[in-house]
């Protein structure tokens, strides 16, 4: 049995909570937040852009701590499932690592390429698992995408375009500073970029338009440059209209078949413009049955199944890697770069 202790409990620290009572072989035995209302099972003030609003809990059966040092010493923990605040991810990935401890961060791995290679870096001297939560390819439409692309089942992929743009948030005052996240460019599109990598290879070089503000991007349209390798563009960013909080969607064209999928919350409703849909170069159309259940949390309780499952067999499943994840930082940055110069930037 895998012990999870969950370090910070905001809207997705209670996600993962959710997600992990479906998980076989795993469970919650500890959680840390400084919030004594949180400790005390009053979550309610907790809500997201996606999914209920949290509610109230029985933690009796959990070990409670509000020093998240005190959870990273229980013995009862194995795995570190940190969701806190990306400007903590550093600083408390690393103490995970150094008191032993195997651990599970919430994406990005960091705002700072020097601070990510500093958190890969100490979990590969220390020998310890460490894997980035990077949830897309764990969603049904996109998991549905990247086994296409992957296996091959409809030819290569010629060519495709993402797109994942949100309005401002409002319900969390963290996440209404976009400052603190590195802007929208590295926590909104550091998702299309991990996708991306994940089925295509990092792109050799890129190039980017955009708004800056305060030398961050706020919303952008990129094209990935391969030497070998098909046509990839995206745009994201965070500069909807109020009542659209999220959308998010692609367009894949296989040798044989074309992917369509579009979706957004729109005035607070969950909205599917195009659900997921194959056309076949022979012109037949349907609907896939996809993996997972349909609970909302689904696509995070398949991405912390696979975390238990690496950490059974000792081995960092690829689409969780640090290396990944830092991949994907360092094309954000590379991104920005191509934006501020008007060039295309070599993915280094």
């Amino acid at each position: 049995m895998v012990r999870i202790g969950i370090v910070g409990i905001g809207f997705m620290g209670y996600t993962h909570f959710e997600a992990a009572q479906k998980l076989r072989g795993a469970k919650i035995t500890a959680i840390a937040t400084r919030s004594t209302k949180k400790l005390a099972g009053d979550w309610t003030s907790i809500k997201g852009n996606f999914g209920p609003r949290a509610g109230t809990y029985d933690l009796s059966n959990i070990n409670l701590h509000q020093d998240y040092r005190d959870l990273l010493n229980d013995p009862e923990v194995d795995l570190v499932d940190i969701c806190l605040p990306t400007s903590l991810h550093e600083q408390v990935a690393v103490e995970a690592i150094k008191a032993g401890k195997s651990v599970l961060l919430e994406k990005p791995i960091s705002i700072d390429l020097k601070a990510a290679d500093r958190i890969v870096t100490a979990a590969e001297k220390a020998g310890t698992i460490l894997m980035v939560a990077h949830v897309l390819p764990f969603m049904g439409e996109f998991q549905f995408a990247a086994e296409c692309i992957t296996s091959g089942k409809y030819g290569k992929m010629v060519a495709a375009h993402f797109r994942r743009v949100i309005a401002q948030p409002d319900w969390s005052k963290e996440m209404s500073n976009f400052r603190n996240l590195g802007g929208w460019g590295v926590d909104l599109h550091i998702h299309d970029n991990h996708f991306i990598s994940h089925v295509c290879g990092v792109p050799d070089r890129v190039f980017a338009q955009g708004l800056m503000q305060d030398g961050l991007v706020n919303h952008i349209h990129s094209q990935y440059l391969y030497n070998k390798g098909p046509v990839v563009s995206c745009v994201s960013g965070g500069i909807a209209a109020k009542g659209l909080q999220f959308s998010h969607g692609f367009e894949i064209y296989l040798e044989k078949a074309t992917l369509l999928y579009n979706f957004g919350t729109i005035a607070g409703e969950p909205t599917t413009d195009r659900p997921l849909t194959v056309i076949t170069s022979q012109g037949k159309v349907h609907t896939p049955k996809l993996k997972g259940g349909a609970e909302w949390c689904a696509g995070f309780t398949a991405e912390l199944q696979m975390a238990v499952n690496g950490l059974k067999k000792r081995e960092t499943p690829s689409v969780l890697s640090g290396g990944l994840a830092r991949d994907a930082l360092k094309l954000c940055h590379s991104e920005a770069k191509s934006i501020t110069t008007g060039k295309v930037v070599a993915v280094k």
